[in-house]
């Protein structure tokens, strides 16, 4: 059966009910609102347990956050590895033993790993910003391939890759010279996915063959 997502629901609405009573008990973590960098109000909820709560309520807290975290991340890593792995470099190597897929698995999860590290080492952007960026992301390049696939019979691999690289180079483009445009830059990038998808999935299909008729 599938789980109901009435605790998650809950159990988001408590955290938020704990962070607005962290204000009101202390009026002084709402300055983390004026400071110029907005990472600051993350803050609020870990200060406010590690100032304010008995060392019990800590441990339980950081530990249901570490536990939180590290499922979060270990799907947000194993899914587009096992992806990536089986869907774009499998067909080059259509020979690929079991032994060299598992290492090649191995091989682009640490690859992986790193390259979210260093963006999250490097980015001043906040979690939910880029919470909003990685579902951008898989807006402008995965959601429409992934519809035509499913629903759209003339729709071609060539199709799928014009969408991918389209949609991803239109929304980053988007980003660096019009992120404050008339249009959100995720509806650009989508957009113009539409358009590759419907576009190279036309120019590289077969064209029909004329049944031959023999000569009267």
């Amino acid at each position: 059966m599938r789980a109901s997502p009435l605790p998650r629901f809950f159990l988001a609405a408590y955290v938020l009910l704990v962070a607005y009573a962290a204000l009101v008990i202390d009026p002084q973590l709402a300055e983390l609102f004026k400071s110029d960098d907005a990472r600051e109000i993350q803050f609020i909820l870990p200060r406010f347990i590690g100032e304010r709560v008995p060392l019990w309520a800590q441990i339980m807290f950081f530990g249901a956050l570490l536990s939180a975290i590290l499922s979060t991340a270990s799907g947000a890593l194993l899914a587009p590895t096992a992806l990536f792995t089986e869907n774009v470099l499998r067909p080059f190597f259509p020979r690929m033993g079991d032994r060299q897929f598992l290492l090649t698995l191995r091989i682009v999860l640490v690859a992986f790993t790193l390259a979210a590290l260093l963006f999250g080492l490097n980015s001043k952007s906040t979690m939910y910003e880029m919470v909003q960026n990685a579902y951008k992301v898989t807006m402008v390049g995965a959601l429409v391939p992934l519809v035509a696939g499913l629903f759209w019979k003339r729709a071609t691999a060539a199709g799928a890759m014009t969408s991918i690289l389209l949609g991803l180079s239109t929304w980053l483009l988007a980003e660096a010279f019009a992120a404050d445009g008339l249009w959100p830059t995720q509806f650009v990038g989508l957009g113009f996915a539409i358009l590759g998808m419907v576009a190279g999935s036309l120019a590289s299909r077969a064209p029909a063959h004329m049944p031959h008729v023999p000569p009267a």
